[in-house]
């Protein structure tokens, strides 16, 4: 194939030291028919093959020439995630790919992470057979290990980088998203105790046409819903299962951040939150729960996981939590709790059934929004009762009508 567009591939590397490394990619792509622009994001010394594109593309260098290495990083990186953010947004980018140690890595990562998924990027890191969570977050970057030091040219390397550039020219060549912006699509967070009702809702909402996308609430599936929001990929959220609060605010293990909401609130299409399993905190195997939690209501899950019954205490200061984050929804959004359990854990009979927390969990919410406590409903049912999922589809569709008339 040697008819392309005129979108670019970026061959990104630190060229003071992986220079020949990220030429001999370079050589690859451009061997395919595509054009490629050899990009230098060194800090220290000066790039030891000639780039298409220099470091000063992205900032002066002489901003970082008295920093320390870790600040000229951390400088080059923020540089490169607003260059390419850029080039993406304008339709200039075909697909990236980078190379790097551990520095390299670090430095040209966030900027992956921050182009659209389904955009072709790949990176060649020493890394790659780690823990790449750091690195890879929630985006679909596809990391390659180059088995040998990213230091040079050598028959091991050379293979590795092959196979590596042929990754992403056949991802170009070959890529067929499936267009989703103007669909009906949207995002619903679950656990297994609120499994019942996503079923229920997600069953409803296929039946109206609506493709929906499920997220385990774990702490990556939160952060990975407000990835696809943030692409642009997620016209709607129901945020059924809002327990990675619960973990935030606790310190269970899958909490999904401090900005957990904030792009979906950013983002101004119609949101439903709801309590789903605000009635647990996660923790690891039985063992280790943290001492000071031992006495508490615990339920082994399975071997791996024990959950916490939350306090009335720890459920006031979630729903002040969420509270906060509501106030700057820029879109259409409504509450809607279940009084009669917010998991399975939590009906009559059942571990977790506390009235009295959840109710505390109820009131922050509804105390903490002020003047909007007509966008709080209440219903009387379990979240897993298949009324309580009726009730929620109908609220979203609500919200989706309310956003299609602002937008008329």
């Amino acid at each position: 194939m040697k008819s392309k567009d005129a979108k670019t591939v970026y061959c990104i590397a630190t060229l003071d030291t992986k220079g020949p490394d990220a030429e001999f990619v370079t050589h690859l792509i451009r061997g395919w028919g595509h054009h490629v622009v050899l990009l230098d994001v060194g800090t220290q010394s000066l790039p030891t093959v000639k780039p298409d594109q220099g470091r000063e593309t992205l900032l002066n260098p002489a901003k970082i020439t008295n920093l320390s290495r870790a600040e000229a990083i951390d400088q080059m990186s923020a540089a490169l995630k607003a260059f390419l953010k850029s080039e993406s947004a304008a339709g200039k980018l075909a697909g990236v790919i980078g190379m790097g140690g551990t520095g390299g890595t670090a430095l040209i990562c966030p900027a992956l992470r921050a182009l659209p998924i389904g955009l072709p990027k790949v990176m060649i890191s020493t890394v790659a057979s780690g823990d790449t969570r750091p690195h890879v977050g929630t985006s679909d970057i596809f990391m390659v290990y180059p088995v040998v030091d990213v230091a040079g040219l050598n028959h091991v390397s050379k293979t590795v980088y092959a196979q590596a550039a042929g990754a992403l020219a056949g991802m170009i060549e070959h890529n067929s998203p499936v267009e989703v912006r103007g669909k009906k699509t949207v995002g619903i967070t679950m656990f297994g105790v609120t499994t019942p009702c996503v079923t229920k809702i997600k069953d409803l909402l296929e039946l109206e046409g609506w493709e929906v996308f499920t997220f385990h609430a774990t702490g990556s599936g939160g952060r990975a819903m407000e990835s696809l929001v943030a692409s642009g990929l997620l016209s709607g959220v129901i945020d059924l299962t809002t327990t990675e609060v619960a973990d935030e605010i606790v310190g269970g293990i899958f909490p999904a951040g401090p900005d957990r909401m904030d792009g979906i609130l950013e983002s101004g299409i119609p949101y439903v939150i709801s309590a789903g399993a605000m009635d647990m905190v996660n923790f690891g195997a039985i063992d280790s729960v943290p001492s000071k939690y031992q006495n508490r209501n615990l339920y082994k899950h399975n071997s791996q996981i024990t959950l916490m019954r939350t306090t009335p205490m720890e459920n006031t200061l979630a729903g002040e939590w969420i509270a906060k984050k509501l106030a700057f929804a820029k879109g259409p959004w409504r509450v809607i709790l279940p009084e009669g359990g917010v998991s399975s854990l939590d009906a009559p009979g059942k571990p977790f059934k506390d009235k009295e927390a959840d109710e505390a969990f109820f009131k922050a919410l509804e105390g903490g929004l002020g003047k909007a406590p007509d966008r709080v409903i209440r219903d009387p049912r379990h979240i897993n009762e298949n009324g309580f999922a009726q009730a929620v589809k109908d609220l979203f569709l609500s919200l989706v009508e309310m956003k299609t008339k602002e937008n008329v």
